[in-house]
C-alpha cells in the first residue's frame, strides 16, 4: 500500500514541480519582464531548489563519448551485448582512425565491471567506466528497474545474479580467451562466488579479480549499514519494506524494495551533509556560480536515480550477506543455471589473482570486509594476492572522482597488467554485428544460459 501511496504523492505534486521549473526559468531570464524585478534572482533560485526536491528522476546515461588517450580522442560506441530479464551487459567499443593507437588498443586487457545492484544505476560507475577505458576493454553489467520486469519474467534471486555473472565471464573468456573482473561493493560477494563455483568445477577462471569496497565478511568494523541488517529480524524486512509494484509500471504485482525507500536511506545516513549541499545550492544560485550549481545538478541527478530490487534478491542477501554470514562459514549452497546446489569454496581458486581495495573513511562496508577476502582464497598464492588502503577516501571516493583516479586506479591497472596472459587467443573471425538477446525464462527453475555472440570486429575499432 506504501508504494501506491507514494506514487499518488509524487502524481499530485507533478504539476507543482512543473510549476516551480517554469517559474524559476522564467525569472532567470533575462528576456522576462519578471526578470527585471529587485529579487528575481532570489526567487528563481527558490523556484530552482523545490523544483530539484520535487522533481522525479529517471535512469541516467552514461554518456561517454569520446575519451583521449595520449592526446588523441578515441570515439566510444555504447552497445548491449547481452540481455537478460534483470540485467543487460553493455559494452563500451572504442574506435579510432590512428594506427598506432589502434595496435595499443587491440593489445589491452578485456574487463568485466560487475556493479552494484543495492539502489543506483549502474551509471553511479560512470567515472569508472570512464578511466578504465583508457587502458582496457571495458563491459558493465547494467541492472534493470525491477518495476519495469513484468511478472512473466519470473522472479530474481542472489542464486541468479550469480549465474548471471558466470554467464558475463563467460562470454568474454569466449570472445578474448579470458578476462579480469572488478566488482565494486555489494556485488563482491556474488562475483566471489561466482568465480569461486567456476573454480570447483575445474572451469576456466578470470585472470584477477579485484573487490573493491564490499561486505565480504560484514561482521569486521559494523556500520551503519551492517547494524540495520543484523538487528532487524528477516521477517521484519519481509513485513516492513517489501511492497509490490503499482499498476502503472510495466512490473505490476512484482514484490519489491522499492527504490525510493532505499533513496531515504541513504539520505537518512547523512541529513545533515545533504542539507547544507542543497543550501550551498541556493546560495550559488544567489552568487551566480554556475559551475558549483552545475556540479550539484550533476551529483544529485546521479544519486537521486533510484531502482527497485526484486524481493527475492534482497531479502536473500540480507539473510546471507548479512545475518547468516554464509560466505565467510562456508555453508552458502548456491543453485546453478541447470538446477544444481553447489557449495561455495573460495579455497578452490587457484588461479585467478586477487586484490582488493578498502577506503579508509568508508561508512559503508567497513575496515576490514572486503580484505577478508584475501584469507578465504587460501588457494592462491600470496604473491597473487594484494590489498590496497586508500587513506582518506569514504566509499564513493574508491571508484569516482580524485582519489580513485589519482590512487585507485593506477594501483589497479598495474595489478592487471601484472597478471595479464598476454598469451590468451584472440579473435581470428570477423561476426557480423548482431544482437542476441537472451530468452526470458518464466521463472527461476527454467533459467537457462543466454545465446552468446561475439561483437562486430572492424579493421578500425577496438
Amino acid at each position: 500500500m506504501l508504494y501506491q501511496v507514494y506514487e499518488t504523492q509524487r502524481t499530485l505534486m507533478e504539476p507543482f514541480v512543473d510549476f516551480a521549473e517554469a517559474a524559476a526559468k522564467l525569472y532567470s531570464n533575462p528576456l522576462s519582464p519578471m526578470a527585471q524585478n529587485p529579487f528575481a534572482q532570489r526567487v528563481a533560485a527558490g523556484y530552482s531548489l523545490i523544483y530539484r526536491l520535487g522533481k522525479d528522476y529517471e535512469k541516467p546515461e552514461f554518456n561517454i563519448r569520446t575519451i583521449d588517450v595520449d592526446g588523441t580522442n578515441i570515439a566510444i560506441h555504447e552497445r548491449v551485448e547481452i540481455d537478460k530479464p534483470f540485467c543487460e551487459l553493455r559494452r563500451f567499443k572504442r574506435f579510432s582512425d590512428d594506427t598506432a593507437t589502434l595496435a595499443k588498443l587491440k593489445g589491452q586487457p578485456a574487463v568485466l565491471i560487475v556493479a552494484p545492484l543495492s539502489g543506483h544505476y549502474a551509471t553511479l560507475l560512470r567515472d569508472t567506466v570512464r578511466t578504465m577505458l583508457k587502458d582496457h576493454k571495458v563491459y558493465i553489467t547494467d541492472w534493470k528497474n525491477a518495476r519495469t520486469v513484468p511478472l512473466s519474467d519470473g522472479s530474481f534471486h542472489l542464486d541468479d545474479y550469480v549465474n548471471y555473472v558466470e554467464e558475463f565471464i563467460a562470454h568474454l573468456q569466449g570472445i578474448y580467451g579470458n578476462c579480469h573482473v572488478i566488482s565494486v561493493c555489494q556485488p563482491t560477494v556474488p562475483v566471489f562466488a561466482a568465480i569461486s563455483l567456476m573454480a570447483s568445477r575445474g572451469q576456466k577462471t578470470p585472470l584477477s579479480m579485484t573487490m573493491m569496497g564490499g561486505p565480504i565478511d560484514a561482521r569486521k568494523s559494523p556500520t551503519a549499514v551492517n547494524n540495520l541488517a543484523m538487528n532487524k529480524s528477516f521477517e521484519w524486512f519481509e513485513n516492513n519494506v517489501i511492497f509490490r509494484v503499482p499498476s502503472n509500471f510495466p512490473g505490476a504485482g512484482r514484490r519489491v524494495y522499492p527504490g525510493f525507500l532505499q533513496h531515504s536511506g541513504f539520505v537518512a545516513m547523512n541529513p545533515d551533509r545533504h542539507a547544507s549541499s542543497h543550501f550551498d545550492y541556493f546560495k550559488d544560485l544567489l552568487k551566480g556560480d554556475d559551475a558549483s550549481a552545475e556540479a550539484h545538478r550533476k551529483f544529485y541527478d546521479e544519486y537521486n536515480a533510484v531502482l527497485d530490487m526484486d524481493a527475492d534478491y534482497y531479502l536473500e542477501t540480507i539473510r546471507t550477506v548479512f545475518q547468516e554470514f554464509k560466505l565467510v562459514n562456508g555453508t552458502w549452497d548456491v543453485t546453478s543455471a541447470d538446477g544444481k546446489i553447489e557449495r561455495v569454496k573460495p579455497a578452490d581458486i587457484k588461479t585467478t589473482a586477487v586484490m582488493t581495495v578498502e577506503g579508509e573513511l568508508d561508512d559503508i562496508s567497513g575496515s576490514g570486509q572486503t580484505k577478508a577476502a584475501l584469507e578465504m582464497c587460501s588457494g592462491v598464492s600470496s604473491s597473487q594476492k594484494t590489498h590496497f588502503e586508500v587513506k582518506g577516501a569514504g566509499h564513493y571516493g574508491i571508484f569516482s572522482g580524485r582519489r580513485w583516479r589519482d590512487q585507485v586506479y593506477p594501483a589497479v591497472r598495474a595489478f592487471i597488467l601484472a597478471h595479464n596472459d598476454d598469451t590468451a587467443p584472440k579473435r581470428l573471425a570477423k561476426p557480423a554485428a548482431k544482437k542476441v538477446v537472451a530468452a526470458k525464462p518464466a521463472g527461476k527453475a527454467a533459467a537457462t544460459p543466454a545465446a552468446r555472440r561475439a561483437p562486430a570486429k572492424t579493421a578500425r575499432s577496438k
